[in-house]
């Protein structure tokens, strides 16, 4: 650690041991400066995660600390079009340049979420995008802010979703724009359609992710896709099925409501689950073998991406394509249920909201995964609530 301060890292999404997970508490102390620790472990599933601090983490992964993995699966279909990555974040600058306090905007960037004024692809300001019309291209896509959500729409284009957060889903889809909320990843591909020589514009547009945050806010420049001089190639067809997905078994599943939950009063923010901020609550407690179902209810005013450390989950809901998450958004006013296989890495680990600033403000919860129980012993049933008193 190189850095004035410590921090830890939390490799995002990848399924590492619990001693590896980098949450400052649970599995490991923070890296003084100075100090060194040894992260090993070994890449078991494809997709395109990231690493990021948990360790004041709002401020450090808003000052950049963080990076991308991809981890590529050698069965994959082919012909999904050349591969960038692209890690969407912003940054909080003053006008002579230099960073921004940490803390800008006191309550209400507790409530809001902060948002840094420049926007950054893979760490630049506008960069360009050099393409050939019809020769397609495979985006992993990577939001990397502390607060900001995009919305990727492009004029007279077309995406094709691939999936996610754990690589492919289980079949693409045909899509207008994707939304990527903090912390989740999508994979699409897009197919350039404008004419040779022309310059387009891939834009920031605001979304509705809570109170005030479409409230006259102009969209900003992103990325500039410039399509080179030369004849057009003709697209290939992206193949429907993806790979197979099994539904989880969620006939004897335990099941939990996890209210997500704001209060305001004596001019201070806290935020919650279950009305209960991290600080306060107690882990939840569940067993290797067990499968949960949770029902995620948002009831306040604030979009809320739900992130959950050490395991994937579905989201219960016919309507969207299987695939294997660890991150979703959870709109304001609305719930959602995942379903969750504790199938092993006993341990203590943790769930909270990608919104950085809102989980430093108590919107995180512990999870002590137990070892499953003994065959001879027979199961109670009774397992211990999560942030109640």
């Amino acid at each position: 650690n190189s850095l004035p301060e410590p921090p830890t890292i939390h490799w995002h999404g990848v399924r590492v041991p619990n001693e590896m997970d980098g949450a400052p508490g649970h599995t490991q102390p923070p890296i003084e400066p100075g100090g060194e620790f040894r992260y090993e472990f070994t890449l078991r599933d494809s997709g395109t995660y990231w690493y990021h601090p948990h360790f004041n983490s709002s401020a450090q992964v808003g000052r950049g600390l963080y990076g991308p993995i991809v981890v590529e699966d050698p069965n994959e279909p082919e012909g999904l079009g050349d591969e960038l990555v692209l890690v969407l974040s912003d940054l909080g600058l003053q006008e002579n340049g230099e960073l921004l306090p940490a803390d800008t905007g006191g309550k209400f960037g507790d409530l809001f979420g902060r948002e840094g004024g420049v926007l950054l692809v893979n760490g630049k300001i506008e960069p360009t995008l050099k393409v050939r019309a019809g020769k397609q291209q495979r985006w992993r896509v990577i939001n990397a802010a502390r607060a900001r959500y995009y919305n990727l729409r492009l004029r007279d284009h077309r995406f094709i979703r691939l999936g996610g957060d754990s690589g492919l889903a289980a079949r693409s889809e045909d899509v207008y724009g994707v939304l990527v909320t903090p912390g989740e990843r999508t994979d699409v591909v897009f197919t350039p359609a404008s004419e040779p020589g022309t310059r387009t514009m891939l834009r920031w547009m605001p979304t509705d992710r809570g109170y005030g945050s479409m409230f006259n806010r102009p969209s900003e420049n992103m990325l500039a896709i410039e399509t080179v001089d030369l004849p057009p190639v003709a697209p290939l067809p992206i193949p429907t099925e993806l790979r197979e997905i099994r539904r989880v078994d969620t006939s004897t599943a335990v099941h939990h409501d996890m209210a997500l939950t704001i209060q305001l009063a004596n001019n201070d923010v806290i935020m919650g689950i279950n009305g209960v901020p991290d600080w306060r609550a107690e882990a939840l407690q569940v067993r290797v073998g067990e499968t949960h179902v949770w029902r995620v209810v948002n009831d306040t005013d604030f979009a809320h991406p739900f992130h959950l450390h050490g395991y994937f989950f579905q989201v219960l809901d016919d309507a969207r394509v299987p695939e294997w998450k660890d991150t979703v958004n959870v709109p304001a006013k609305s719930e959602l249920s995942i379903a969750i296989e504790f199938d092993e890495r006993p341990g203590m680990w943790m769930y909270h909201c990608h919104i950085l600033d809102h989980a430093d403000v108590g919107i995180m919860g512990h999870l002590q995964v137990l070892p499953a129980r003994p065959p001879a012993d027979e199961p109670s049933g009774v397992h211990s609530p999560s942030h109640t008193r």
